[in-house]
C-alpha cells in the first residue's frame, strides 16, 4: 500500500533532502524514523532535492508499506516522537500504488528570504542585508524573468541535465515587515536555480546590473554571465501542486 507525508523542515543542520554517503539528509532521518516503528525497512521518496542548508515549509514525499500498525493520525503522532525537532510530519494518507511525489507534482514554487535589519532569530532562515537596494528595480527584474523560458544561466554547471527550459507563473518581491522575499513559481527548476536568480536580481537592486543587461544574461544561455548564487539559508520550498 502506498502512503503520502506531508511534512516541513528546517535545513539547517541538514545537506538536503537526498540520502548522501558521508552526510545527513531529511531522507535518510526520515526513513529511520519509520522503520523504527514498522520494523522493516522503508525507502521514501520525495518531491526533489533540496540543497545542503535548505528548508521546505511544505515538502511531499511516499513510501510503500503492507500496513500501518496504527491509526494513521496516532502513527503521525508516533513518528513526530522519534523524530528530531527540525522535520515535523503534518499528515499521513494512504493514495493510489502509482501516485509519485515528485513525477506527479505540476508545479513548485519557492521563496527567498532577505532580512533588511539584523534579526538574530533569522540568523539562519533569512539572507541579511542592510545596504542600498531598489526594490523597484528589482520587481521590473523578476516580472522580465517571466518573458523567458530558457534560464541556462542560472544553472549550477556540471549538472547532468537534458533541458534548461522552466515555464514560470510567478516571479515577484513581497514586502513583509523588514523581510524582501522573491517569490517564483514553476514546472520545474534547474540546480541552485532560485539562488542564482535572486543573486543576479541583488545585482539589479544594487544597480550594478542594468535591465537591459539583465536581458543579456539570461539571453547568453552562459552561467559564467550572471551573479553569483546566494546562500542557502534563506530559501524555502514552500508549496508543490499536484
Amino acid at each position: 500500500m502506498r502512503f503520502r507525508l506531508d511534512l516541513s523542515y528546517c535545513g539547517t543542520h541538514y545537506h538536503g533532502w537526498q540520502r548522501q554517503p558521508n552526510a545527513i539528509s531529511i531522507q535518510e532521518i526520515l526513513e529511520e524514523a519509520i522503520a523504527k516503528l514498522l520494523r522493516t525497512s522503508v525507502e521514501v521518496v520525495g518531491a526533489g532535492r533540496t540543497d545542503t542548508g535548505v528548508h521546505a515549509r511544505y515538502y511531499v514525499a511516499h513510501f510503500d508499506a503492507e500496513e500501518i500498525p496504527s491509526p494513521l493520525p496516532q502513527f503521525v503522532y508516533m513518528l513526530n516522537g522519534v523524530l528530531p525537532h527540525d522535520i515535523a510530519i503534518q499528515q499521513i494518507l494512504p493514495t493510489s500504488p502509482d501516485f509519485h511525489a515528485r513525477f506527479d507534482a505540476v508545479s513548485r514554487t519557492y521563496e527567498y528570504w532577505i532580512a533588511r535589519t539584523k534579526d538574530p532569530f533569522l540568523t539562519e532562515r533569512a539572507l541579511q542585508i542592510s545596504g542600498e537596494l531598489s526594490l523597484e528595480k528589482m520587481r521590473a527584474g523578476a516580472a522580465l524573468l517571466l518573458e523567458y523560458n530558457d534560464f541556462a544561466s542560472f544553472c549550477k554547471t556540471g549538472t547532468d541535465v537534458h533541458t534548461t527550459l522552466c515555464r514560470l507563473t510567478e516571479s515577484q518581491w513581497n514586502v513583509r515587515g523588514d523581510l524582501w522575499i522573491y517569490r517564483v513559481t514553476a514546472d520545474r527548476f534547474l540546480r541552485n536555480m532560485v539562488r542564482a536568480i535572486v543573486g543576479t536580481l541583488l545585482g539589479v537592486g544594487r544597480e550594478k546590473i542594468s535591465l537591459a543587461t539583465l536581458r543579456e544574461i539570461i539571453e547568453a544561455k552562459d552561467r559564467g554571465r550572471a551573479g553569483a548564487s546566494v546562500q542557502p539559508q534563506g530559501l524555502y520550498l514552500v508549496d508543490i501542486e499536484y
